[in-house]
């Protein structure tokens, strides 16, 4: 049965090739009344030319965007996203890109799920490695779909692995965090975990902290960062590190926690420099994150009400209906705190 006008044909190709289908779409006629080809693709069969010229007549696309590959999608996304996001994100999907080689030469329209599978698949790092690939293929095939380079999402049909993996994060115990006490005036920078442990925040919050959202008179500060529930939250001081925070404010600072020169650090910069050699010092091994496992640990243990905790930590809760917080709701926060 013949096309209809303007549809597109497909033809065979001369030759043993691999994909010997072609199928090419009429773009226009030139002065002498010929039409013009551009072709939409090469396949192993005629079955699968006919579907790929049939979704093409269902949902048209720009025919240019067939020749751009997937490192010219992945280029076009981060000039369009980078400067949104904070600096650790654009890292996430930095690293992810580069495990994503040998895609990046292949036309984006015709990378399909098994091509995005055997890269999660062959990749040999951990589940939380291969969840930022496909939250990678996530974000390019809805920056492509925005923009008609493709006209289908391929990214949705990713299965990962089970996550096998058990969490390396503990908290401190009780004589840890005495030894963090007992050596708060002989080792620097000790003060850091201990703020971190009796409020809850990450590490990365941490170095983002400005003393001019600090408030130490009504014992609270306000900061967060990655999800909507985490930023610029309400963090209650608690009593044991007010005199710590108070110590550190620094009115030619605008940071709470800075290097020797008074100049903001960054969390890489607080890891290596600061939080290795405490550790180192006093014999422990625990990551910046594990402060936070504590302060949750300890909450639970201590009974505080779970919204409140919510609250602090900066989780997402139906319970949390809006951003504003009442004299009432610091009350509340700074006596579930205080129970630590």
């Amino acid at each position: 049965m013949r096309n209809p006008n303007g549809y597109g044909s497909i033809y065979k190709l001369s030759g043993n090739r691999r994909k010997p289908f072609a199928v090419r779409i009429t773009t226009g006629w030139n002065n002498e009344g010929k039409q013009k080809y551009e072709y939409l693709g090469f396949y192993k069969s005629r079955q699968e030319a006919m579907v790929a010229l049939a979704d093409y007549n269902s949902n048209p696309y720009d025919l240019s965007s067939g020749k751009i590959t997937f490192a010219e999608v992945y280029e076009r996304f981060s000039k369009a996203k980078f400067h949104k996001i904070s600096r650790s994100n654009v890292l996430g999907y930095q690293a992810s890109y580069k495990r994503c080689e040998p895609l990046h030469d292949m036309k984006f329209i015709e990378i399909k799920k098994p091509h995005l599978q055997s890269v999660i698949d062959n990749c040999d790092k951990s589940h939380g490695t291969k969840r930022k690939i496909k939250v990678l293929f996530n974000q390019l095939y809805k920056y492509a779909m925005e923009h008609d380079l493709t006209h289908r999402d391929y990214s949705k049909f990713v299965e990962l692995p089970k996550d096998n993996t058990n969490s390396t994060r503990k908290p401190f115990n009780i004589d840890e965090i005495k030894l963090l006490w007992d050596n708060l005036d002989r080792l620097d920078d000790i003060d850091t975990a201990l703020i971190m442990i009796y409020s809850g925040i990450r590490p990365g919050e941490l170095v983002e902290i400005k003393n001019k959202d600090i408030n130490l008179d009504e014992r609270f500060f306000r900061g967060g960062i990655k999800t909507s529930a985490g930023k610029n939250r309400l963090i209650p001081i608690h009593k044991k590190i007010h005199s710590l925070i108070e110590k550190r404010m620094d009115s030619n600072n605008e940071y709470l926690i800075v290097n020797g020169q008074g100049n903001k650090v960054s969390y890489y910069s607080y890891y290596q420099d600061k939080w290795k050699r405490i550790m180192e010092q006093l014999e422990l091994k625990h990551k910046p994150h594990d402060c936070r496992h504590t302060f949750a640990t300890l909450m639970d243990n201590a009974d505080a009400n779970k919204l409140s905790i919510k609250r602090i930590m900066g989780h997402a809760s139906k319970d949390v209906t809006d951003k504003v917080y009442t004299h009432k709701d610091v009350k509340q926060l700074l006596k579930a705190i205080d129970m630590l």
